[in-house]
């Protein structure tokens, strides 16, 4: 047995300015930008939302600009064949993350929890 949940909205931002971007969707969404650090070296900028609110970050990629969503888990291993027997494909393994593909294309990461509140809303699995 095992949880999980979505829980991240990610901006993939293909840019050379992050800080603007992140300025335009602070703006958007009404969030707060936490401390941005080096320009040069920054590759995330995470939003503050309100207590139990899913995480929205941008981040700095090499691929063009796209939407992507982390589902956070308490058993990556197990997630991952969770939604390999929906239909997802492994697109890439690295060392805090798994890259998966669904079957319309869309491509999603399987994380360890980040938010409060996992073990309380998570769905339980198996």
């Amino acid at each position: 047995m095992h949880k999980s949940r979505l829980g991240a909205l990610i901006f993939d931002c293909q840019t050379d300015d992050l800080f603007r971007d992140s300025d335009f969707w602070s703006a958007v969404l009404g969030m707060s930008a936490e401390s941005r650090g080096d320009q040069q070296n920054e590759k995330y900028v995470r939003f503050e939302g309100k207590p139990g609110e899913m995480q929205v970050l941008l981040q700095k990629v090499d691929h063009p600009s796209r939407v992507h969503i982390d589902i956070e888990t308490n058993n990556k291993e197990a997630e991952v064949k969770r939604l390999e027997a929906l239909g997802a494909v492994v697109v890439a393994r690295l060392e805090e993350w798994t890259v998966l593909e669904a079957p319309s294309g869309h491509r999603f990461c399987v994380i360890d929890p980040v938010r409060a509140g996992f073990e309380e809303n998570a769905n339980i699995w198996g």
